[in-house]
């Protein structure tokens, strides 16, 4: 039997603090949810504003295969704004506990359970499926909790959902809660927050106990610690228990980075499943034992979810991922050249640095005595920028044997040289600039800068450090080498063709 996804990363996961989506990004999303294989897509809150409704009405306009529902709370005036949305299906939220009851609502136990009946009655008569949904049902009293979905069901509700509000469950009472609840004998939802890092157990054990359906939010993000992850649950499911869902894992990790640019929130690098680390190796026994059977230190493969493997070069790392890596730069030495670019690496390992791939480049051609091929150099930098001056940078750059002058515009300096440039590089090659990481090394204001980028060209991922005094020159020094290393490897790809 397949476990639905209901997903509400564009309602509980727009409650993240500092998020706040617009009518098209929660399209952009909704579609990909929707090409992604989600069942239901809560697009938001309707009663929310006039622009929440806008973004309703513009999933629900698409006419998608998914389920489209609204949250609404146990009052009318909700429910009509949700069919004034064209949703097919409402996630009807009451408060259970008497904690709730007390002191959010300041109503007796009967008044909630009038308020739900006729609230599901309301909606089911105007034609919505209605999702009956108890907040801070872990901390309710299973008989007075049994009785209002019990209600509810009768008054028309086709599903029921149990919340876990505050994160309360362990996976031991996850498991006993909803096996109780799965007694009604109606699809039952688990609905977990993640405030003691336990969303996902939670979530497995629910399901385990039989519930049908599980509310997740895309890299589980939501209010104070978020939600049961999407890619962590779905993933579990089809690995850890052979259990079917709609979701094509394949599309999970593009999904992940589309949803952490467009609300700002991103990822640590150890998020299972579609962190950057997810499959990244230092260690030489683990890359080495990669290299030869990836089922050794990696529970599933990268491609599954569509994610990458890369090795990352520091002081654990092994001589066969440095003897890959010269290989696929198309260099070759011999093992006296090798030992010294290891021991090179080794030492900055030492130092609390990570050699990039630019790095390891540029010991192999030290080493070796070669000129490392520059397609692109810089010939002239200008910055102006004031407090009054919209920051602006002209870039004369030398690709091969053409030079180019672009100006470009940013909130800064950095951004308004890093534009320039890519200007000029245009129309050689397209880059994303994915990460940009500074660090001053040292004190005082001639501090040592360095910089990481992390830049992309289709599926190849480079990054590139520059330490400078200046934050400017080492930014666009580091931006320079990452599109000099991903221009190189592709020429050699391409003698390699021919």
């Amino acid at each position: 039997m397949k476990v639905k996804i209901f997903d509400t990363t564009l309602r509980d996961g727009e409650q993240t603090p500092g998020v706040s989506l617009t009518a098209d990004e929660k399209l952009r999303i909704a579609l990909k949810l929707e090409e992604m294989g989600v069942d239901v897509i809560e697009a938001g809150s309707a009663i929310t504003s006039p622009g929440e409704r806008d973004g309703i009405k513009k999933v629900v306009d698409e006419g998608l295969s998914a389920e489209i529902c609204s949250f609404t709370r146990a009052v009318q005036v909700d429910i009509d704004a949700a069919l004034d949305c064209g949703v097919d299906s409402i996630h009807l939220v009451v408060p259970t506990s008497d904690l709730h009851l007390e002191h959010k609502l300041r109503k007796t136990r009967e008044e909630v359970k009038v308020m739900a009946i006729e609230s599901t009655q309301y909606a089911v008569d105007h034609g919505l499926l209605v999702e009956l949904s108890a907040e801070d049902s872990t901390r309710s009293d299973m008989e007075f909790l049994k009785g209002i979905f019990q209600e509810g069901i009768q008054a028309g509700a086709k599903r029921i959902c149990a919340c876990d509000t505050v994160g309360m469950l362990t996976p031991e009472k996850s498991y006993d809660f909803y096996q109780q609840l799965s007694q009604l004998k109606v699809p039952l939802s688990v609905h977990c927050h993640n405030d003691f890092g336990l969303a996902v157990a939670n979530s497995l054990s629910g399901l385990r106990a039989g519930a049908t359906q599980a509310h997740v939010t895309v890299n589980g993000i939501g209010e104070r610690a978020g939600n049961a992850s999407l890619e962590e649950v779905v993933v579990a499911l089809h690995t850890l228990y052979q259990v079917p869902t709609n979701v094509d894992i394949s599309m999970l990790y593009d999904v992940s980075r589309m949803v952490a640019r467009i609300t700002g929130v991103f990822l640590q690098p150890n998020k299972a499943i579609v962190g950057e680390n997810a499959f990244a190796h230092e260690s030489g026994i683990h890359a080495d034992g990669v290299m030869k059977k990836a089922a050794t230190y990696e529970p599933i493969t990268p491609e599954l979810v569509g994610h990458k493997r890369r090795f990352v070069m520091g002081k654990h790392v092994g001589s066969h991922i440095i003897k890959q890596k010269i290989e696929e730069m198309g260099l070759r030495v011999d093992e006296d050249r090798f030992n010294q670019i290891f021991q090179r690496i080794k030492s900055l390992g030492d130092m609390g640095k990570c050699v990039t791939d630019v790095d390891l480049q540029a010991i192999a051609e030290d080493v070796m005595g070669i000129m490392a091929e520059k397609p692109v150099e810089l010939e002239e930098l200008t910055i102006v920028s004031g407090n009054k001056v919209i920051p602006t940078a002209s870039v004369k750059l030398k690709i091969d044997d053409m030079e180019t002058l672009e100006a470009g515009v940013g909130v800064g300096p950095v951004d308004a040289a890093l534009v320039a440039i890519k200007k000029s590089i245009a129309d050689v090659i397209d880059i994303e600039l994915e990460e940009y990481h500074v660090d001053a090394i040292t004190g005082g204001t001639d501090a040592l800068i360095d910089v990481v980028v992390r830049l992309r060209h289709n599926q190849q991922v480079v990054t590139a450090r520059s330490t400078q005094p200046d934050i400017i020159n080492a930014s666009v020094e580091a931006y320079l080498s990452g599109i000099n290393k991903i221009l190189s490897d592709k020429r050699i790809e391409k003698r390699d063709l021919e």
